[in-house]
């Protein structure tokens, strides 16, 4: 239930902000489209950024050798073709001519092969060098035993060689994530670490403004080498507050946004809004993560009936008021290696009892669960709370601030917590290797300490098949043991919903920020 004087401030604000018929944001510019961010981006230099938003930013400001298409397909971007070898090993990209960074000069394969070093370079403390970290001579690069990396071969001015210690399926996909694009060296050199204040790319858009906490602004590059923006400007409003940005939309300030989950109900019924709604399937997971090195999750059984004990339903059709389908694993939905075939556990207490009786738990158990401070977050694990204390478990929750808890979480002082995943690229094995690997324990994402040599094994064989059937094929079975052994409670894949103005064409919501160039978008 929302708060009384909470509503009274929402409708006075709307009424307030109705009124202010001068301020600049009151009327629908023909020119500009605006939109909101929670919160301000840490950076704009795409070998740093790791956010969402950041992600969303950049790829409007630069390109990488390729990107995602409408689809989520890998498709060229600087470079108009390439080709792999028969060992997988080895690509060779061929780079469109004439391309220019915003500075007027035209973009070379010299320019990837410095961007690329850059982000492996130590000195540049990138937190993604893990991207790039499989081309041959990649590790005696970054720790200084060769003055470059030797797998990055210019053939030509447009012509870059890259090659791989070991075949890697996913690459291709590492290469259209911000930590791909090219970035031109003389700008970096000048500015330093001020680059990400003054950023130079290729993109559809130039950065324009950056008012920390209040907006960003970027303009259109009429020279793009692509599609070119139907906008002139693209205006980011930083606005924490749900309820503020949504009156903001509501008198008209805002083109689009992301549906506030308290407005989501009144929204989706409303015929007004209806046509304006544009949903997609997140590329996502949530999930209740269990310490598999801690007792009790060290044991199967504990675990399995905590999957059992939870009717994930309910939050569903209540809190989440049906933005989500349940989950049988991490892979979600609309990725490759999804499997139909697992199906979700079964809320069945009498079952989940059976297995704590046989773990040694015949009288249930106590638990923590952490949580960062979030008041939907709370909703949501006390309603898991109340469904583990009918099988016997007493779950105390423990809100904490994000960084201590993420702090907490990766060190493994956690018995159990709340969180989610979203993919860095639209591959299965984004979902498995980070997640459930046994070398990527703590802030490498496998916080659950999960640890099974045959799955360690099969991911690392998936890595290395070319051959996509075979490789879903291993997908669908490593999911298929992680599922059995229930290192997390599995949740659900979220679905993300946002709307827009009327007044808007093209708009379109992508299950990847990095995949949105800006282009499509157009005020009529």
């Amino acid at each position: 239930m929302i708060d009384k004087n909470l509503m009274i401030v929402y409708g006075l604000s709307v009424i307030l902000l109705a009124g202010c018929s001068q301020n600049y944001f009151s009327k629908k510019l023909m020119d500009t489209f605006r939109s909101r961010l929670s919160a301000d981006v840490t950076t704009l230099d795409p070998a740093l950024v790791v956010d969402v938003s950041g992600g969303m930013l950049t790829s409007k400001l630069f390109n990488g050798l390729v990107k995602y298409g409408e689809e989520m397909k890998i498709v060229p971007d600087i470079a108009q073709n390439w080709d792999i070898s028969k060992n997988g090993k080895v690509y060779t990209f061929y780079l469109k001519q004439g391309v220019q960074f915003t500075n007027g000069r035209n973009v070379e394969a010299l320019d990837f092969k410095y961007s690329i070093e850059r982000v492996l370079n130590p000195r540049t403390k990138s937190p993604r060098t893990w991207v790039f970290d499989r081309i041959a001579g990649a590790k005696d690069f970054m720790s200084g035993k060769t003055a470059d990396c030797s797998g990055l071969v210019i053939k030509d001015k447009y012509t870059l060689q890259i090659t791989l210690e070991e075949p890697f399926a996913p690459f291709l996909g590492f290469l259209a994530m911000p930590t791909g694009y090219v970035v031109p060296k003389e700008e970096v050199e000048k500015w330093g670490e001020d680059f990400s204040r003054h950023v130079i790319g290729t993109g559809p858009f130039k950065l324009d403004q950056w008012q920390h906490d209040e907006r960003i602004v970027l303009v259109a590059n009429t020279d793009y080498f692509d599609s070119k923006p139907k906008v002139k400007r693209l205006e980011y409003r930083i606005i924490p507050e749900e309820l503020t940005a949504w009156a903001e939309f509501e008198a008209g300030n805002l083109d689009a946004i992301s549906i506030p989950s308290s407005e989501f109900e009144r929204i989706i019924n409303n015929p007004k809004w209806q046509k304006y709604i544009v949903s997609q399937a997140g590329m996502n997971v949530y999930y209740l993560g269990l310490n598999c090195q801690k007792p009790p999750f060290d044991k199967i059984e504990v675990r399995q009936a905590l999957n059992y004990a939870v009717n994930k339903e309910i939050i569903l059709n209540t809190v989440l008021k049906n933005r989500g389908i349940s989950s049988h694993g991490p892979i979600p939905p609309g990725i490759e290696g999804y499997s139909t075939r697992i199906k979700p556990y079964e809320y069945n207490p009498r079952k989940a009892k059976e297995l704590l009786t046989k773990a040694g738990f015949p009288d249930g158990l106590a638990m923590k669960i952490y949580q960062k401070n979030s008041r939907e977050v709370l909703e949501i694990t006390e309603i898991l709370q109340a469904q583990l204390k009918e099988i016997g478990i007493q779950a105390e929750i423990v809100q904490l601030e994000w960084t201590t808890l993420k702090e907490m979480i990766n060190q493994g002082k956690t018995e159990s917590f709340y969180l989610a995943w979203i993919a860095d690229y639209p591959d299965a094995e984004n979902f498995l290797t980070p997640l459930f690997h046994s070398k990527n324990f703590g802030s490498g994402g496998n916080r659950a300490f999960y640890k099974n040599e045959e799955v360690d094994k099969l991911i690392e064989q998936t890595q290395q098949t070319t051959n996509s059937v075979e490789r879903i094929k291993l997908y669908q079975q490593i999911e298929g043991k992680i599922h059995h052994e229930c290192p997390w409670i599995f949740l659900w894949h979220q679905k993300e919903f946002s709307l827009h103005q009327p007044w808007v064409n093209g708009y379109v919501s992508y299950p990847i920020c990095n995949a949105d160039k800006g282009t499509s978008v157009e005020i009529k």
